[in-house]
């Protein structure tokens, strides 16, 4: 049986870094997994460093057809709702996420993973989030507070076993810029309305109450009665006058991330969530996060990368 990527569930760690790569002109897709995967070891916890790799997900399907799920897709196109509001399509061949207790920790492992990479793909994103206030947004509301607790992510996450791309995850990056001016210029009666929480303890609203075009009316996702949650890992990114939201949501299907991106632009229903006019999305990519056994089968060899503690 094949194992998850461990930094998926590693909570706790305050400095991040997300290094989004593309092939180089004429580059080989194969080689370039292969020298990721020869990284020893990259899902395993080090001194409290943890890394997690993604592949595009039409890159993985052509290497490895059979540990693929079925009908995973790039974010090939924008999305782009009734009104325009769109979001955009950025679409790599690499993703890669250091997660660690500190900043120089963080920095050594993403120096030491570009040079690896270099003779293969060109770095495309570098990405530093932290945590901010233990685990608010920067708008102020506390993120993931629908998330499941770490006993329930692993069914929610990753891929079923005994499937294809068993203990994998589908992954949606999206890199969001704030408009935290504006925000911050409602009543937190409105900015609540905005979101469909209170604003201090994280209250979901009563059915009745929650505005359609809430955020948590418009993410949240209902089959046959049933929710379909996802697992998300977002930080805060950027500087005092520039900054936004990471967000990085794990789920064992891409229908789930794809609807919310929907629902959210406004296409099945004209209905845009309020929370997109105060922060809008600038990459947008999938990624398959495949298990340690899969990601290990393509290593020929191995990589040491070198960091202080």
């Amino acid at each position: 049986m094949s194992n998850a990527q461990v930094g998926l569930f590693a909570m706790g760690t305050v400095s991040h870094n997300y290094l989004e790569f593309s092939l180089l002109p004429n580059g080989d897709g194969l080689e370039l997994v292969r020298a990721v995967a020869n990284i020893e070891t990259p899902q395993s916890s080090v001194n409290g460093l943890n890394m997690v790799v993604g592949i595009r997900p039409s890159l993985w399907a052509s290497l490895a057809p059979n540990d693929t799920p079925p009908q995973v897709h790039d974010f090939a196109s924008p999305l782009t709702g009734p009104d325009g509001f769109s979001m955009p399509a950025t679409q790599r061949d690499l993703w890669v996420w250091f997660a660690g207790s500190s900043i120089s920790q963080v920095f050594d492992a993403s120096v030491g993973i570009i040079e690896v990479l270099t003779p293969y793909a060109a770095l495309a994103e570098d990405l530093q989030g932290w945590s901010y206030r233990q685990n608010r947004d920067l708008i102020g509301f506390i993120d993931g507070s629908a998330n499941p607790s770490l006993l329930e992510a692993p069914d929610v996450a990753l891929v079923p076993p005994g499937t294809p791309g068993e203990n994998g995850s589908i992954l949606l990056f999206q890199k969001w810029l704030h408009d935290l001016k504006s925000f911050g210029s409602l009543r937190t009666e409105d900015q609540e309305k905005v979101i469909g929480r209170t604003k201090l303890d994280s209250e979901e609203f009563e059915p009745e109450e929650l505005p359609k075009n809430s955020h948590v009316a418009r993410t949240t996702l209902n089959q046959n009665g049933k929710e379909l949650p996802i697992f998300r890992r977002n930080t805060a990114y950027g500087t005092p006058t520039e900054n936004g939201t990471v967000f990085v949501g794990f789920s064992s299907d891409q229908y789930r991330l794809h609807e919310m991106l929907k629902r959210m632009s406004g296409i099945p229903d004209g209905t845009r969530d309020a929370l997109t006019y105060y922060s809008k999305p600038l990459t947008g990519s999938y990624y398959f996060v495949p298990s340690i056994n899969s990601l290990r089968s393509f290593a020929d060899k191995t990589e040491f990368l070198t960091f202080e503690n």
